[in-house]
């Protein structure tokens, strides 16, 4: 029987969750992290990291996206309630979902009957922040700081014999001689490595700040959110389709610290950290899926696992756990488990 060697393509919180999820299941496997960015130059690093996925968030099927989200909070849940949980960077967290306008805003049918609490606010609780608040929801969940689940993930990898390469992979046909399977796990780059005009990048600006008076989430209108996290709070945000741009907006700053302090007077003053801006990899469904390639006539088995938009870390555990399964599908009876 051959050696197995698996390349996974890309170091944020999809392909490092999908690293050590195939170690698990491929012993015997040698497998390899490549990418050309790392812990705080990924887009996971500029995520708040709140387990809440959009109500658009869409795989192949209802079903199937259902069992993603599932798999991923008990996934983030099982690390928040291990000793490890501190060090992962993994948290139990409630809060508030308003909206002044429409009910249906408020309102999440992958999480009414999967969170422990997920609850119509009361009146009282609906005047907790200034607005005009009609609607809302209040909900505990987990939230995961890839500050801290990066480098811990990773540090899990390296310990199982996995290594990691720093290395920009522009084709398929860079990796291909080398790997029975490889794992694309690249995000927004995978525009450019696939051909793919699905993907479309979302630009999201926000602030961290140090308030640590804030201990519970609030979202309102106009993508204006308020993420607290293990050291710092994320104020939000921006939702610019197919932006491209990289760099800090004063205005788009300006505009998320009036309207955060609006929502939530208290942060006034408030230290500022840093600025940050990530463009999120949307894709409608995300595609995680096999698809064998013919390059040079030499057969490549790539699985495919990307497109989470600004759900990434929320169902990172499980697209990963998918992924993990399309990757034993083709390999089965052709390698050394």
């Amino acid at each position: 029987m051959q050696d197995l060697n698996i390349a996974v393509l890309g170091a944020g919180v999809i392909g490092i969750t999908t690293a050590v999820e195939l170690q698990k299941q491929f012993r015997n496997a040698k497998i390899n992290v490549i990418a050309d960015k790392f812990g705080e130059d990924t887009t996971s690093a500029v995520a708040a990291g709140i387990f809440r996925p959009g109500t658009g968030f869409m795989g192949p099927s209802k079903d199937i996206t259902q069992k993603w989200v599932n798999d991923s909070y008990y996934y983030w849940d099982d690390i928040r309630r291990s000793v490890e949980g501190p060090n992962a960077g993994v948290a139990e967290i409630s809060g508030y979902l308003f909206s002044s306008e429409f009910k249906e805003i408020v309102k999440n049918h992958y999480l009414e009957k999967l969170l422990p609490i997920y609850r119509r606010t009361t009146e009282e609780e609906l005047k907790l922040c200034k607005g005009d608040w009609k609607y809302g929801t209040f909900f505990t969940t987990v939230v995961t700081q890839n500050s801290y689940y990066l480098p811990w993930s990773t540090k899990k990898f390296l310990a199982a014999g996995g290594n990691i390469l720093e290395k920009k992979v522009n084709y398929f046909s860079d990796v291909a001689n080398d790997y029975n399977v490889v794992v694309n796990c690249t995000g927004l780059g995978a525009k450019a490595l696939c051909s793919d005009n699905q993907l479309v990048p979302i630009r999201g600006q926000v602030i961290k700040v140090k308030a640590p008076w804030i201990k519970t989430f609030f979202y309102g209108n106009y993508d204006t959110y308020i993420l607290p996290g293990l050291d710092s709070v994320t104020l939000g945000g921006t939702r610019q389709y197919e932006s491209y741009d990289k760099s800090v907006n004063k205005y788009d700053g300006l505009s998320i610290k009036e309207r955060c302090e609006e929502f939530v007077p208290s942060l006034r003053g408030a230290e500022v950290i840093a600025h940050k801006v990530g463009l999120r990899p949307h894709r409608t469904p995300v595609r995680v899926e096999k698809e064998v390639l013919n390059l040079n006539g030499n057969k490549v088995n790539i699985v495919h696992n990307y497109g989470h938009g600004g759900y990434g870390v929320t169902t990172a555990p499980g697209t990963s756990l998918y992924a993990v399964g399309l990757v034993k599908e083709m390999l089965m009876g052709n390698c050394k488990l």
